[in-house]
């Protein structure tokens, strides 16, 4: 760890936090109609109901800014400018998807972000595991859930055309 504060490093956990919610909150923002739309939606039996989404994500977001936040201290921006880079990458094209699928009802440009935020969150492992093994761990339950919700937006927008 370089020398950073423990002051810096309460400031940077926030900010890392505060970062992974406000690309939640932009999110969310495309969702807010998001209950009824999918509701109306044609779902696999698998589909989770949609109450589940919150909660989850919410531990997603949490998980990722103390990987980046591991990350970070280990060596800051200009020690982990890959990293770093590639987890904003992901951030971003996650922030995205919400708006595709829920406000632009465009499931196979969703299906497409998905699976480049897929291919971003491996980046992002890898790089994380090589600077901070726990940090790298920390992505391994996003990336199941990614998965998951890669199968289930391609089953939606199959089940539904004409809507997605």
């Amino acid at each position: 760890m370089s020398t950073i504060t423990k002051r810096q490093q309460i400031l940077g956990l926030l900010g890392w936090l505060g970062l992974c919610f406000a690309a939640s909150s932009v999110g969310a923002i495309a969702s807010i109609q998001a209950q009824s739309f999918y509701g109306q939606l044609s779902q696999p039996l698998w589909a989770p109901p949609g109450w589940v989404f919150g909660p989850v994500w919410s531990v997603l977001y949490a998980m990722m800014a103390i990987a980046a936040w591991l990350v970070w201290r280990g060596g800051g921006f200009p020690g982990n400018r890959k990293a770093l880079g590639f987890f904003f990458a992901q951030l971003l094209v996650n922030s995205l998807w919400s708006w595709l699928f829920f406000a632009w009802r465009l499931g196979a440009l969703a299906l497409v972000d998905i699976l480049i935020l897929w291919l971003l969150i491996v980046a992002t492992i890898v790089y994380f595991w090589r600077s901070n093994v726990l940090a790298g761990a920390l992505l391994i339950p996003y990336l199941l859930w990614v998965s998951f919700a890669s199968g289930l937006n391609y089953s939606v927008w199959q089940l539904n055309p004409g809507m997605l």
